[in-house]
Order: structure tokens, then sequence, then C-alpha cells
């Protein structure tokens, strides 16, 4: 039996949202990259429609820090867009930022192997 694309299946339902970013710090800027950006995924993770929010850093390059978010739908992203915390780390992340932060976004359906 088919599972409807809604049913949620394992605490993630079959259609979501993926948001993938990074930004390259500076030498003298990466601890306060890191500390803002734990802040921004501990505050987005109590966001309505957030599946997943986490930040890593790359192991090949020690000042580039990589975003991974999964959102229930658009219109939950939408709304964590809006919120001013959310703006204002944007804002702050590209003022300590190398170059200028990276991101997509991804309509994704889950896919079982």
């Amino acid at each position: 039996m088919a599972l409807d694309v809604k049913q949620e299946l394992g605490g993630y339902r079959r259609l979501m949202i993926i948001v993938t970013g990074s930004v390259l710090a500076r030498p003298e800027t990466i601890d306060d990259v890191t500390t803002q950006s734990l802040d921004h995924v501990h505050r987005s993770r109590q966001e309505s429609g957030c599946l997943l929010h986490s930040v890593h850093r790359d192991v090949e390059n020690p000042l580039r820090l990589v975003f991974l978010e999964h959102w229930r739908d658009q219109e939950s992203l939408r709304a964590h867009f809006n919120v001013d915390a959310s703006r204002d780390f944007a804002h702050n992340l590209t003022a300590l930022a190398a170059a200028p932060p990276e991101i997509s976004v991804y309509d994704a359906s889950l896919v079982k192997l």
C-alpha cells in the first residue's frame, strides 16, 4: 500500500523543503561566526515547521561552515526568513565573512531506496 505524500514517516513528512548554505569566515572572525551560527541553529530549531537545523565545520577548510536545514513547507521557511533574529543573523554573518554567504533552497521528496 502506497503512503500518502503528506503522511508522516519516521518523524519526517514525505515532502519537505531543504536548505543548504555555507559561509567562509575570515581567520579573525571564525570564533564569532561559529558562536552566532550555533545561536541561530538553536533558536531556529524552536520554530514551527523546522524539522532539522544544523551547522557543520568543513574538514577540508576549517574557516568554512556549512548549514543544513529541513522545513515542513515553504510557509514555514518564509516565516523563518521573516524572523527579525534570522535577518539580523544573515546581516551579521555577511559582515564577518570573507565572501558572500551562499544559500540554496530545494523542494524535495523522500525517496525510499
